[in-house]
């Protein structure tokens, strides 16, 4: 899955299914949903550490740091999980959106 079919899917299981564009952030090498939220808003879970951490807390997605990886929990017992390597709130925001993900359906 690419990640800008991951972030669609993360988006649907919030049902944030029609933004107003998606896009591909050229800067940061990540995409982003373009979203109308009563002021229009950049929504970045792959890229922005808030955007994570809401989408974790609305889906209820549970989230452990073992040493060196971070492991996402998803709804029907998946566990996605993602090395840290030298960033691991990268890790960690890309194994919440695979968590979320799974739950579009």
């Amino acid at each position: 899955m690419t990640d800008v079919e991951l972030i669609e899917a993360a988006a649907k299981a919030i049902g944030l299914e029609h933004p107003l564009c998606w896009e591909a952030n050229h800067a940061q090498g990540e995409p982003y949903a373009y979203v109308k939220t009563g002021d229009a808003s950049y929504w970045r879970p792959l890229g922005d550490d808030g955007c994570a951490l809401r989408l974790a807390i609305e889906l209820g997605i549970e989230v452990v740091w073992p040493e060196g990886v971070t492991i996402a929990y998803g709804d029907k017992g998946e566990i996605f999980t993602e090395d840290h390597g030298d960033d691991p709130y990268a890790a960690t925001r890309r194994a919440i959106v695979r968590a979320a993900a799974a739950m579009a359906g």
